[in-house]
């Protein structure tokens, strides 16, 4: 039944899209040829073709018309679907793909990271939205793999900071004194779902996450 109305309310929508963008739709140009066979002469009947001829082109806009508003409604669909399904997320713990830091101001801060080698020391850099070091931490024999450092959200002179979305970079150095690389990822409780140009993101505090970046979620 909703599949009707909808389908019916899109014909009367491109109907009235070609009319203004055409000056007239087809159920006009119905009126008008009808209205011309009516009152032509019977002794000299006028040749039919050119206007069979702009029909079949008016019915080929039309359709164009109604293709776009399917589509239009399809993405429309999936829009709603994956918003729907983004508020699942909400009250989880998620590792996404990413370098956010996000600090709610009073409790410690998690970041997580992967080393491609072992290391005898790493420095992470803990950064604010202006790209200026806050923090630097130092941690000491890591392994391969997964690896997590907490955050205090303190600044390097002790200061406790303000709430927001930081972001760290990590450098990992061998005991032979090679550099180690390492991927880095946002990590936290979803406590929300945000809107941006359609599309939704997860949120963690004041960092967003797409829901392609994500990784790995655990209920709570």
């Amino acid at each position: 039944m909703v599949t009707s109305v909808t389908s019916t309310t899109d014909t009367s929508a491109a109907a009235a899209a070609m009319k203004k963008s055409l000056g007239m739709n087809k159920d006009d140009f119905m009126k008008l040829f009808v209205a011309q066979l009516k009152y032509q002469d019977p002794l000299a009947p006028q040749d039919a073709s050119a206007m069979l001829d702009q029909l079949s082109q008016l019915t080929l806009v039309e359709q164009s018309y109604n293709t776009n508003t399917a589509l239009q409604n399809l993405l429309t669909s999936q829009n709603n679907s994956a918003t729907m399904s983004s508020v699942s997320f909400i009250g989880k713990d998620v590792k996404a793909n990413g370098n956010a830091v996000p600090f709610d101001g009073t409790s410690p801060a998690s970041m997580q990271f992967n080393l491609s080698a072992p290391v005898d020391s790493a420095q992470i850099d803990i950064s604010d939205s202006n790209g200026n070091i806050v923090r630097t931490i130092s941690a000491t024999a890591l392994n391969q793999g997964d690896s997590a450092v907490s955050w205090d959200g303190r600044d390097n002179n002790g200061n406790l900071l303000s709430a927001g979305a930081y972001t760290f970079s990590v450098k990992g150095t061998t005991a032979g004194g090679s550099t180690v690389l390492a991927t880095t990822y946002t990590a936290g409780r979803i406590d929300g779902v945000s809107l941006v140009d359609g599309t939704p993101l997860l949120t963690i505090g004041a960092a967003t996450i797409s829901l392609s970046d994500v990784i790995s979620v655990k209920g709570v």
